[in-house]
């Protein structure tokens, strides 16, 4: 029970998705803030189906994902990016950020922040363009972004993080989440990543038989070619993937790579798990400013987290698939 009330108010916290909420209390909270990277997987999932329905539009597909991903989760963590962006650019004591993270209006500092977040999203997302199917690699991409992001709400509300209110949100989240949870929860995200990153990996392309010539054979796959080699001719110059045998017209056979896919496969499971711990890293990095200027976690905090997270998880992927 107390596993399903943990869910309904993860749920009900973080998206839009209608849910009734029975219980509310700390341990609750904890529950929730563990089962939190469960929640960002569902919202990516559901926000990112406008990369695989307008394949052929790339940008507007990836604008249409954020904008329905902010539209699931009540665009509430772009809000808290906004203020803790406004909070800290401040420059002032840590009770007057506060206040002025508080305010419904949003300053200059937000305003430039949350432009500059939102160009970057969707530039990195529609970067991910690697070989085989793109959209499917821009929605492995934006799932792994989303799992990331509520995989830094888990580590935010660990053990021995405060809250920087006696009140709301941050107050009633933090130092909720055990430990252990925590290394068990990041653990299986970075296997879900792996698992996310494998199924979007492009499989082997067609082969490409060229005709023999004087011997020569080519074989082509998706980032692998492999190349044979029976009985070179004498003019090694015309061929220089040939090498020069040791006697000429000897039988030679040379292959260079993995298998066919492999390593592309290789490269894009390897690539999400990465991209997911580099957002997490940077999540922490902010997690680890907001503590030292405001003295602890908000809402807003929470929220400014799981954009950074997400930020830099797609800018990783981009530069790694």
């Amino acid at each position: 029970m107390r596993s399903m009330d943990g869910l309904r108010f993860a749920v009900g916290t973080l998206s839009v998705f209608p849910v009734r909420v029975e219980r509310v209390d700390r341990q609750v909270a904890g529950r929730a803030m563990a089962l939190a990277p469960g929640v960002g997987l569902v919202l990516g999932l559901a926000g990112g189906l406008p990369l695989v329905l307008s394949g052929e539009r790339p940008l507007l597909a990836a604008a249409l994902a954020l904008a329905l991903l902010a539209l699931l989760t009540r665009a509430l963590h772009l809000d808290g990016l906004a203020d803790l962006a406004d909070g800290l650019g401040s420059a002032k004591p840590a009770g007057q950020a506060l206040d002025i993270m508080k305010k419904s209006d949003i300053g200059p500092f937000g305003v430039v922040t949350l432009v500059f977040t939102l160009l970057v999203q969707v530039t990195a997302l529609v970067s991910v363009s690697p070989p085989g199917d793109a959209p499917y690699a821009r929605y492995a991409a934006l799932v792994t972004a989303c799992l990331a992001g509520r995989l830094a709400l888990t580590w935010a509300c660990r053990a021995g993080v405060p809250a920087a209110r006696p009140d709301g949100l941050g107050a009633m989240v933090a130092g909720t989440v055990r430990r252990r949870a925590v290394v068990l929860v990041t653990l299986a995200a970075v296997l879900a990543a792996a698992a996310i990153g494998l199924l979007a990996a492009p499989g082997p392309a067609p082969v490409d038989d060229h005709p023999a010539v004087d011997g020569l054979v080519v074989e082509s796959f998706v980032n692998v070619t492999a190349v044979v080699v029976r009985e070179c001719p004498l003019d090694f110059a015309a061929f220089p993937d040939c090498p020069e045998p040791a006697v000429p017209g000897m039988r030679y056979e040379e292959a260079s790579g993995l298998l066919p896919g492999g390593i592309a496969a290789l490269g894009r499971t390897l690539a999400a798990p990465i991209a997911l711990l580099a957002g997490l890293a940077a999540a922490l990095l902010l997690l680890g400013r907001a503590r030292r200027r405001l003295g602890g976690i908000t809402g807003d905090v929470l929220g400014a987290l799981v954009e950074t997270a997400v930020t830099v998880t797609l800018v990783a992927y981009a530069l790694l698939a």
